[in-house]
């Protein structure tokens, strides 16, 4: 069988979250990974825009012409939306919360996918253009570095006061919410290391760790030969 394609780079936190969903979900996939200085024609076959990641799910050759647009998801939302909606077994899209509740007496609220996607969709817009200025800043030692990270903080507290209540980012168990979030919240813990290691989110530092410390993540970062035609695949995931 044919496995799909992801096109990837391994620290992209885009590309890094579209692993993340492919791994919980035990789906397989080739994985092709690249350096966007040198995009192979197979990639921008595939995605013209030619940004990480791409998932092609029919085969493309040397000469297919552009592919059609629901073979190819080159969004890692969606990427991580197809993986998990494929396969689910940790229930990170809460579809299983959401059925026993519907044929459940029980009144208690539940998280809902859309509960997830309004906390991502945020933080995907505002706290990303926050954390680029704030990586600005910090890069051209610009005097404004304080004010950038300030601006950060005001959704890490957010988050911090959601750990204060819960072991996960939406409640006692792990979401889609957190494995979309963890490459920027990693990002954001390495512009200033010491100044992290010191800041007052204590919940938010368990948290991360329990991720960078975690078999799962030293896999999904595992480093790779950059992708060439004719060599042998790399499967990525469960092939079971």
């Amino acid at each position: 069988m044919t496995l799909p394609i992801l096109y990837s780079l391994r620290n992209c936190p885009y590309a890094m979250r579209a692993r993340l969903a492919i791994f919980k979900s035990k789906l397989a996939v080739e994985l092709r990974d690249v350096v966007l200085s040198d995009k192979p024609e197979e990639m921008l076959v595939a995605s013209p825009k030619g940004t990480v990641p791409i998932l092609v799910l029919a085969s493309v050759e040397n000469s297919t012409p552009q592919l059609d647009s629901a073979q190819v998801i080159d969004e890692s939302l969606d990427i991580m939306l197809w993986a998990l909606g494929e396969s689910d077994p940790h229930n990170l899209l809460r579809a299983k919360a959401l059925d026993s509740l519907m044929n459940s007496s029980d009144t208690k609220s539940s998280t809902t996918l859309a509960d997830m996607l309004s906390l991502i969709t945020m933080f995907d817009s505002e706290f990303k253009s926050a954390l680029e200025a704030y990586k600005s800043a910090k890069r051209y030692h610009d005097t404004s570095v304080q004010d950038c990270r300030h601006q950060c903080e005001l959704f890490i507290q957010q988050l911090e006061q959601r750990l204060s209540n819960h072991q996960y980012l939406m409640d006692e168990s792990e979401s889609l919410a957190d494995i979309a979030l963890l490459p920027f919240i990693r990002q954001f813990a390495r512009v200033e290391r010491q100044w992290y290691l010191q800041s007052p989110y204590p919940q938010l530092k368990r948290w991360l760790n329990h991720y960078l410390q975690s078999a799962m993540f030293t896999k999904v970062m595992a480093q790779y030969p950059l992708w060439a035609e004719g060599q042998k695949a790399v499967v990525f995931g469960n092939k079971s």
